[in-house]
């Protein structure tokens, strides 16, 4: 099992009540509950941050779709097949 360290969150009363209710519904502590959503979080937000970081260095090497394309790329969301 990897090193653990103990730390304090301040979440409001309805965020305590759903993080307790969602221990009770899984058969897990509130703190393994709060350290996987943590987990999850970080995951979520470093991948974003990585792919914006990404994408700006693409624009300032200049690897830019012309605006034309992206609208036409767009225009195809949402359709079957596209």
């Amino acid at each position: 099992m990897p090193e653990t360290i103990l730390i304090s969150v301040r979440v409001t009363k309805d965020v305590a009540k759903r993080l307790s209710k969602l221990a009770d519904a899984t058969e897990r502590s509130k703190s393994y509950v709060a350290g996987q959503a943590i987990e999850e979080f970080l995951t979520l937000q470093e991948w974003q941050v990585k792919a914006i970081r990404e994408g700006i260095a693409e624009a300032d090497a200049g690897k830019l779709m012309p605006h034309s394309d992206a609208v036409k790329r767009l225009r195809t969301w949402g359709r079957r097949g596209a």
